[in-house]
């Protein structure tokens, strides 16, 4: 993809479907927190934080049926 100026990337970003926003953002998240730490001084590896990312983007199973509630 070639590159855009900042009306093009905003125009770009509005076209996609919310979903796909949605995806972008938390596919982002890991990084930014990594940044953020080693900033405050608290380094962490980038690793960690996709791992714990993936784990909790993983819908949580149970044994309990929904309708038991």
């Amino acid at each position: 993809m070639p590159r855009m100026d900042w009306k093009q990337a905003i125009k770009h970003w509005r076209a996609l479907p919310r979903e796909e926003q949605r995806r972008i953002r938390l596919s982002r998240l890991p990084r930014k927190v990594a940044r953020s730490m080693a900033f405050e001084g608290e380094p962490v590896e980038l690793a960690v934080l996709r791992r714990e990312h993936a784990r909790l983007e993983t819908p949580l199973v149970t044994s309990k049926h929904a309708s038991a509630s």
